[in-house]
């Protein structure tokens, strides 16, 4: 059984608990997850299926056709029972207050500065001062006579892998094939989402 699921980010909005508390919440879209190639233990050493979505059909030059896929995605399973390559999974076995893991990638922002990247207080805009927006001093003078590492600087900001561990399900839409995660998911609106069962439940 493999309880993961590659999704699509739709966006933010709110829910209303029994007890009256607006949650915020995000909608993943559960793409039908179809079943590329299967891994076992006798032949790679451990027992993992390989999803993908949205198949689309190519021809090569000579004439032979394959199947390309938006995203693939491996999970490790217990047992590859009914996992067979080309079964196609979907929403089935996710359960509402289950809680889940959500793994995606965080929005870009470019080469950004200290103030931005780590919150760093500016310095005085006036009485001739040209000390803004600098970072300050880096390291000492002689000794060591370098910069540690580590040292918060300019640089890259975003566009990292984060994982979020115990999120809950708050709503699901079955005919729409649609769930509600509690708190918000990083990444844009239409970016893909894998969803892990942090039960254990497996899913079907």
């Amino acid at each position: 059984m493999c309880n993961g699921r590659i999704c699509t980010k739709l966006g933010m909005s709110r829910v209303f608990t029994e007890n009256g508390e607006a949650v915020a919440v995000t909608y993943l879209q559960v793409e039908p997850n179809h079943v590329i190639r299967t891994k076992s233990k006798n032949k790679d050493g451990y027992d993992a299926v390989v999803l993908g979505i949205n198949p689309k059909m190519w021809r090569t030059r000579k004439g032979n056709e394959h199947t390309k896929y938006s995203q693939i995605k491996e999970w490790k399973v217990d047992s590859l029972e009914g996992l067979e390559p080309g079964k196609e999974l979907n929403h089935v076995g996710f359960e509402k207050d289950a809680k889940v893991r959500l793994t995606g990638v965080s929005k870009g922002k470019g080469f950004q500065g200290v103030i931005k990247r780590y919150n760093f207080s500016r310095g005085p805009e006036t009485h001739g001062s040209h000390h803004h927006r600098k970072p300050g001093s880096i390291g000492m003078c002689e000794f060591p006579g370098r910069v540690m590492k580590g040292k918060k600087m300019p640089g890259r900001m975003g566009n990292d892998t984060i994982t979020l561990k115990k999120r809950t399900i708050m709503e699901i839409d079955e005919e729409k094939g649609v769930i509600a995660v509690r708190g918000p998911v990083p990444g844009p609106n239409g970016c893909r989402i894998f969803v892990t069962l942090s039960s254990d439940t497996p899913v079907a």
